[in-house]
């Protein structure tokens, strides 16, 4: 078997959207902008022989499921909402092996001269 996070992937960078997730009344109540970085594996082999996006994932529809994960459930940790995210990832698209998610939040409500708070999950599809 191969090693975890390894191989082909599909990246997804700066995927931007407003949100109300977070601890704070101000966080639920105004919202703010969040970023994630994302990684898939998944075999990639057949899409670059064939040249036919029926062959690979679409981008797409990846953008698609991130978008829902995020905003239909408020999160009070950038953790489960990442968790949310990779969750849907593996429940719609079999073909993905693993996940690396970054979430970015350059407004959190910390005194910060520059800069963001961030999380980053590595998690592998489970073995059924």
């Amino acid at each position: 078997m191969a090693e975890p996070y390894t191989g082909d992937r599909i990246i997804l960078k700066d995927l931007g959207f407003y949100g109300y997730h977070g601890v704070f009344a101000e966080e639920e109540k105004l919202g703010q902008r969040f970023f994630i970085d994302l990684e898939l594996g998944t075999d990639l082999t057949a899409a670059a022989a064939t040249d036919r996006l029926s062959a690979g994932i679409s981008y797409a529809d990846i953008y698609d499921v991130v978008k829902a994960a995020f905003e239909t459930r408020r999160m009070k940790l950038l953790e489960a909402v990442a968790q949310n995210i990779v969750d849907d990832l593996f429940s719609e698209f079999e073909a993905v092996t693993w996940v690396i998610i970054r979430l970015r939040k350059p407004e959190a409500p910390i005194a910060m001269v520059r800069g963001e708070a961030a999380i980053e999950l590595h998690r592998q599809r489970s073995a059924r």
